[in-house]
Parts: structure tokens; C-alpha cells; sequence
């Protein structure tokens, strides 16, 4: 009996494969664009793990200097007081006199930490020999060798991309440095009894030990936000799975009815309907995973560009299969369709033996559903606008998302039922009046599709209005930034004194920058040294400033900070910002930083040098003073001081290249953009192509008063175009609504900056199209079946008339 039980519920799917590639179809696209992100995350955070652990020293005290390092001088008379210590040597280097700077650290092999070497297999032999053995990451060390470093390469899996480590010694040459640490590495282990630090080298201090997940906490708002746009598409999804499985229950009352009717129990039935359930959950969970590897396998180059065009993490741009993401895949897709089948599941366990198998409309919903299913919406929504009120964080923000949406969503029927019932009453034809209120009767059983389109269109113009903003915006920074038209980087004291003495003669405007890693109001930023200049004066984007504001930089006395630093410390102008031990200086102006998740201030140059004379300028801005002076700069500039010219960029390029990076951070938002509206293309054609098969009763008598099927077909491409219309009508004030908590609330929080928000109205006459076009690509197939209906299946509706 079990077995002959489950085989009649099982022959539905094979009496119906529309429905069942529908269901398979729609739980894999969610599945897969859940299983993508997290494949993604997982790939990031993985390889936030590996950063964070290399050369063993993130977990160690590290002791300072005033002046940004520590004498040799000073580090001897630790080590002859007893103190475990170890020096570290960090810069930026060119190797070869050309392409871009890289990251030298130089350890000693004798004193550092255990696992501070990058390999296991590094042989102090050629340290203490004096060849000056480089390590690298593999495709580094390739470019290494291809180099003129005069040293040894050796290749290492454990060093980050763009780093080389090396022993203090070489890197003091390579550097320029010699005698000066950028800091001394303290070993947890000390002797009993010896000195305090600070009586054995006056003026150094002592840093804790930098925290490891600084990278992941860094990155969580883009990780949140990729996760948010998983979880929406999975919702999508399961609008398709919901409404096929209740369509399923639907159709098969009748043979459920005869099973109870022959002994099998409801208690069987659940069980055997939950076991189908879980089966097609593991067939299209399956196939879910495969295609969001696939996806996640193509998307992941842009997000290792994004991430570290944006935050400077490092993550690997190819895609390894992990086992934990896998399985909380197919976690997600056996509990999305048990969510998806319970409503079917309970009724069948409260159905009477003897209870009716008269089919009825596909998930009919009654007017008072429609207002308690709007009610909840309407709270949902009150819900969401107040969550940035009572909490703050990323987590209020998106509570304030999730309100809006499913808040939009729920209300949507009820809404568009008023539209339909409003034109009910305006038809004056008979087939006009028809028209609306057959509408108005399928709308229970589209509902749920059109409000995967509402949430589809709502996310679309939500973000692209985010993303067109800032591209706007970006782009107009850009030129406030970008006002030199060369700028150079130089890789030792020489070539910076050749550019001065260039720009000099040329009549150049020379705009120097130096630059040394700090900790700005308790997070890890940059201090930046500049010159008094007009170009700054100018140009520079500054969102907050005194009429005195530029003066007080260039004497010294104040300091400016990007809008991140300001609203995550609280400064505002006036101000104290502690820039290193003893050097405090009040805010003088706050300024715009795009694309710059970390703290930055900037101060005049000579005071940058006097407190850290390791921070010589070393990258340099060229001012031409008309178009004559610009022909031929670069050319001119290598020539006359030996520059590269590939350390040069000018600033078309500079842009260009921003820009890039701009399109490429947001092209997995647009990827995802595009496979949400699909989804729910799918999920309207789905609802269609059920329906099509139940709504024989309703087109019969029309058809039988003399409208051709050909015209029906075509009443039913009109109904669904009118459908999307409505719907994106509705869509449209949930989006910017959507757009403006993006860029007022969870930017601030995720980024630290407030963008202005701007509209694109071509945009949205764009996406109303594809919205048009998805609708009627979806009616298309029902509306050929009814065309292609037979005259005596409409005449069977008539047959037990009497």
C-alpha cells in the first residue's frame, strides 16, 4: 500500500513535466544564486585567514618610534638589556628602476618569530652567506627574476601577493635605510627583571598586537551586502517553488481524497508528500550548486578586484571547492521547499475524509486574506523605517531594506486589485468589462509571481540608482582630485631630487605627497603630507572647512580628515585628532575620500617629515601651466632624470583607470541585478502556464459568444503586459525608496560616506521595457496554447449543462 501510494503521487509529475522542470527549474536558480555568494564569501574570508596569519607577525606587540622608526642604535641597547625583540624593516620598493612598487619586509632570520619566514623550507645559509635571497609568491617571483634585483629569488606559497620578504640587512640596501627599523617586534616571552623599555631607548613606545580580523571586519559590509542580494534571489526563487507546490496540493486533492478513502492514513500521506518533497529538493539542490560554482567561478575575478581596489584585501581570483558552503546550499534548499510545501502539507492533514475534490483557483486568496496580507505589509514597512531610529549598524539598515521590500510586496495584491476592480467599473464595452474583471480573477493566482517582479524591478532600480550616484558623483570627484597632469612615483632619494629640480626648470607646478601608515582615532589609516598650493586651494573636494581653513594646514596647526574618519570617530571641525604620541592637532576641514573604506588626514608636508623623516616624498604631481607644457612631459621628465617611464601616469589615465575599477566593483551587483529579474520571469511564466490550464470555464463562454481564439490569445498578452505595467508603476517609488536607504543609510554605515542621490529616468524606461518584454515573453507560450486550443475542449465545459 506504501509503495503503491507513493507511486500515485509521484505519476503527477509524470502527467505534468511542465511543472515538474518548473520546480526543479526554480528551486536550482535560488539555490544557485544563494550557493554563489556564499561560494564567494567563503572564498574571501578564507583568504582573509591565510592574510592575516602570514609571517606569523600580526599576533606580536611591535614598540615604535616617535618618528615613525627605531634607530639600530636603539634596538642594540633593547637587546643588550635583555629584551626579546626582533627588527623589522618595512618600505615600498621598485625593483628593477621600473613597474609598480612593491612591498619589502625585511626580517632577521635568527631572532624573528617561529613562522615568521615565509617558507619552511628557507635555509638561514643563504641569509647569513650575504646573497640577499628575495621571497616571493610564485607569479611574483616569476616577474622577480625576469628583473635586474641582483639577488637571489626563491619562491613562497606563504607570502602575499605584491610582498617581498627579505632578511634587514638586504632590505636596509634595496630601502636606502640603513641603520633605521620601521619597528621592533616584542616576543611574548621576557626575562624576569629587566628594564622597563622606556628607561633603555627614551622616546619609543609600545603598540598592542594589531587585530587579525581587521581585513574581515573591514570587508563585512561588502560581504552583508552580496549576502543580502543572496538572500533576495532566494526568496525570488522560492515564490516559483511556493507556487508550484501549491499547485501540485491543488490538482491532486481528488487522488488524495481516494487514497484516504482506500486506508491510507493522513499521517502516511504527510509523510510520503514531505518525502517527495525532500527528493526533488536534493535533485534540485544538485543542480543548484553545480550552476552557482559555474557562477561564482566567473564572477569571482571582479570581486578580488573590487576588494582590493576598495579595501586592499587580497583575495584569490580562483574559485575551490568548499564543503561547508555546499552543504549550507543544500541546507537552504531543503528547508526552502519544506517552507514552500507546509501550507500545502497542513492542509492536507486537516482535509475531511469525505471532503470535496471540486478543483478551485490556484491559491485563491479572499478579500479579507488580501487586507490582513496588506495589513501585514503596512506593519512590515512601519517596521522597517523604524529600525534605523531605535538601532544602529549595518543590521538596522537592512532591516529597513528587508521592511521596504517584503513590506512593498505583501501590499502589492491588494493594490493592484483596486486598480482592477477601479477598471472594472470604467469598461463601457462588454469585452472591456470581461477583460478587467477576468483579470481581476487571476490576480490570486499571479500574486505571487508579480510580487517577484516587484521585488525584482524594486532591487533593480534601487541599486542602479546607487550605482548611477555614484558614478556621478565619482566621476566629479575625480576631476576635483585629479588636478595635476603627470604624476610620478620615484624609488629612491635621487630620482625625487631629480623630478624637484625638473619641475623647477620646466616652470612646473610640483605638488610632492609622502605618506606613513598610523592609527587614526583607533583604526588603522594613513597620514598624508602636503603642500601649501593653489591647486589644493582650489580644487580639493572639501566638504567641511573655515574660512581660515587652508592657512591654518600650511603653518602647521590644523589638520584635514576624510569624511570616514570623521563620522567613525565623531570629529567634527575644532576638533583634537592625535596623529602619534605627543602630536595632537585640531580638525581644520573635512573632505570627501570615495572608494576609501580606511581612516586618512592630511597635514603640511614639513611637519610630516619633521615627526617621520623615514617619510621622504617619494610620489610627485606635475602642474603644467598651458596645453605647450603638457606635449611631450613624460618624455621630457625620463629623459632628464632617468625615470621610467612607466612609474609615470598622467591623469586621463589615472581616471580611466579609477573608472575601471569603479565598473568592474559593481559588475557581481549587476550580474545579480539581471539573474533576480529572470527569476522572476520565470516565476510569471510559471503562474501562466498553470493557470493556462484551469481557466477553461472562464474563456469557454466567451469563446463561445464569437471571440476568436486568436483574440483571446491576444487579450491574455495585453492582461500580462498590463500586469507588468502596474506592477513597475508600483515598483517604481519602492525603488528610490530602496535607493535612498542605500546611499543615506547602510553607505554611511558600511563605507563611512553619504552620497548624493540622483535620477535616471531613461533608466527606468529601459528596465520598464524589460519588464514588458519579460511579461510578454512569459505570456507567450499560454497565449499560443489557447490559440491552439481545440474547439471541443471549450464545448466539454458545456457538457453537463442541463
Amino acid at each position: 500500500m506504501l509503495w503503491a501510494a507513493l507511486g500515485a503521487l509521484l505519476s503527477h509529475w509524470r502527467r505534468h513535466p511542465g511543472q515538474f522542470v518548473t520546480l526543479v527549474l526554480g528551486l536550482a536558480l535560488a539555490t544557485a544564486l544563494w550557493s554563489t555568494v556564499q561560494a564567494i564569501n567563503a572564498e574571501a574570508r578564507a583568504s582573509y585567514d591565510a592574510a592575516a596569519g602570514s609571517l606569523g607577525l600580526s599576533g606580536y606587540d611591535r614598540i615604535v618610534g616617535p618618528e615613525g622608526e627605531v634607530s639600530l642604535e636603539a634596538y642594540v641597547a633593547l637587546r643588550r638589556a635583555g629584551w626579546r625583540v626582533s627588527p623589522v624593516l618595512e618600505g615600498r620598493w621598485q625593483p628593477g628602476g621600473g613597474g609598480p612598487a612593491l612591498t619589502l619586509v625585511g626580517l632577521d632570520v635568527l631572532s624573528a618569530p617561529p613562522g615568521a619566514w615565509p617558507a619552511a623550507n628557507a635555509d638561514p645559509v643563504d641569509v647569513l652567506t650575504g646573497q640577499g635571497v628575495l621571497y616571493a609568491a610564485p607569479e611574483l617571483a616569476a616577474r622577480l627574476e625576469g628583473l635586474d634585483t641582483g639577488r637571489l629569488v626563491r619562491v613562497s606559497a606563504g607570502v602575499p601577493p605584491g610582498q617581498v620578504v627579505t632578511d634587514v640587512g638586504t632590505a636596509e640596501v634595496l630601502l636606502e635605510r640603513q641603520g633605521r627599523l620601521s619597528h621592533v617586534v616584542v616576543l611574548p616571552e621576557q626575562p624576569r627583571g629587566i628594564s622597563d623599555f622606556r628607561d633603555v631607548a627614551p622616546g619609543l613606545a609600545r603598540e598592542a598586537a594589531a587585530d587579525p580580523g581587521e581585513i574581515a571586519r573591514l570587508t563585512r559590509s561588502f560581504h552583508l551586502n552580496l549576502t543580502a542580494f543572496g538572500l533576495l534571489s532566494f526568496g525570488v526563487g522560492l515564490f516559483i517553488v511556493h507556487g508550484t507546490i501549491g499547485l501540485a496540493f491543488e490538482q491532486r486533492r481528488g487522488m488524495i481524497r481516494t487514497l484516504r478513502a482506500v486506508g491510507v492514513s493522513g499521517r502516511t500521506l504527510v509523510g510520503l508528500l514531505l518525502g517527495e518533497v525532500v527528493l526533488l529538493a536534493l535533485v534540485a539542490g544538485a543542480l543548484g550548486l553545480a550552476l552557482g560554482y559555474a557562477i561564482a567561478a566567473a564572477l569571482l575575478p571582479d570581486v578580488a578586484a573590487t576588494l582590493r581596489g576598495l579595501y586592499g584585501a587580497t583575495v584569490q581570483g580562483s574559485l575551490r571547492f568548499d564543503p561547508g558552503w555546499a552543504l549550507a546550499g543544500m541546507a537552504m534548499a531543503l528547508a526552502g521547499a519544506l517552507v514552500a510545501a507546509v501550507e500545502g502539507v497542513v492542509r492536507v492533514l486537516r482535509m475531511p475524509l469525505l471532503a470535496s475534490a471540486r478543483p478551485r483557483a490556484w491559491a485563491t486568496v479572499s478579500g479579507r486574506a488580501l487586507r490582513g496580507q496588506a495589513l501585514a505589509g503596512a506593519v512590515l514597512l512601519v517596521a522597517g523605517a523604524l529600525a534605523p531610529l531605535v538601532a544602529d549598524g549595518l543590521i538596522a539598515g537592512f532591516a529597513l531594506l528587508a521592511g521596504l521590500l517584503l513590506g512593498a510586496a505583501l501590499m502589492l495584491p491588494l493594490g493592484l486589485s483596486a486598480v482592477l476592480r477601479a477598471g472594472v467599473g470604467w469598461a463601457q464595452q462588454p469585452l472591456a468589462h470581461w477583460f478587467w474583471a477576468d483579470t481581476r480573477q487571476q490576480l490570486p493566482g499571479l500574486s505571487l509571481a508579480l510580487m517577484a517582479l516587484l521585488l525584482a524591478l524594486s532591487a533593480n532600480i534601487g541599486v542602479g540608482t546607487m550605482v548611477g550616484s555614484f558614478r556621478l558623483t565619482f566621476t566629479g570627484w575625480l576631476d576635483q582630485r585629479l588636478a595635476a597632469d603627470l604624476y610620478v612615483s620615484t624609488s629612491d632619494a635621487r630620482e625625487a631630487a631629480a623630478v624637484a629640480e625638473f619641475a623647477e626648470a620646466e616652470g612646473l607646478g610640483l605638488l610632492p605627497r609622502a605618506s606613513v601608515d598610523r592609527r587614526l582615532g583607533g583604526a588603522p589609516g594613513s597620514l598624508e603630507g602636503i603642500v601649501d598650493h593653489p591647486v589644493y586651494r582650489e580644487n580639493w573636494p572639501l566638504l567641511a572647512r573655515t574660512d581660515t581653513t587652508w592657512d591654518a594646514v600650511a603653518a602647521g596647526d590644523g589638520v584635514l580628515i576624510n569624511e570616514q574618519l570623521a563620522l567613525r570617530s565623531g570629529l567634527r571641525l575644532g576638533a583634537r585628532l592625535e596623529l602619534a604620541p605627543g602630536w595632537a592637532l585640531p580638525v581644520a576641514g573635512i573632505y570627501s575620500d570615495y572608494g576609501n573604506p580606511a581612516g586618512q588626514a592630511m597635514v603640511a608636508l614639513e611637519a610630516l617629515v619633521d615627526r617621520f623623516p623615514a617619510a621622504a616624498p617619494r610620489s610627485f604631481g606635475l602642474v603644467a601651466g598651458d596645453a605647450g607644457a603638457k606635449e611631450g612631459l613624460r618624455a621630457r621628465l625620463s629623459a632628464a632624470t632617468g625615470v621610467e617611464t612607466g612609474a609615470m601616469i598622467d591623469q586621463a589615465e589615472v581616471k580611466a583607470i579609477s573608472l575601471a575599477v569603479f565598473e568592474r566593483t559593481f559588475a557581481v551587483t549587476a550580474a545579480l541585478n539581471v539573474l533576480t529579474l529572470g527569476v522572476a520571469g520565470v516565476a510569471i511564466l510559471t503562474a501562466l502556464a498553470t493557470l493556462s490550464g484551469m481557466r477553461l470555464p472562464q474563456v469557454a463562454p466567451v469563446w463561445a459568444l464569437g471571440i476568436t481564439r486568436a483574440r483571446l490569445a491576444r487579450l491574455d498578452l495585453l492582461r500580462s503586459a498590463l500586469l507588468a505595467a502596474l506592477t513597475f508603476a508600483l515598483a517604481l517609488p519602492v525603488g528610490l525608496a530602496v535607493a535612498w536607504a542605500l546611499l543615506a543609510v547602510v553607505n554611511v554605515e558600511a563605507f563611512g560616506w553619504r552620497l548624493p542621490m540622483h535620477l535616471f529616468p531613461r533608466d527606468w524606461v529601459l528596465l520598464f521595457a524589460l519588464a514588458l518584454v519579460a511579461a510578454l515573453v512569459a505570456a507567450a507560450l499560454p497565449a499560443r496554447r489557447l490559440r491552439r486550443t481545440a474547439p471541443a475542449q471549450f464545448l466539454k465545459v458545456f457538457a453537463n449543462e442541463r
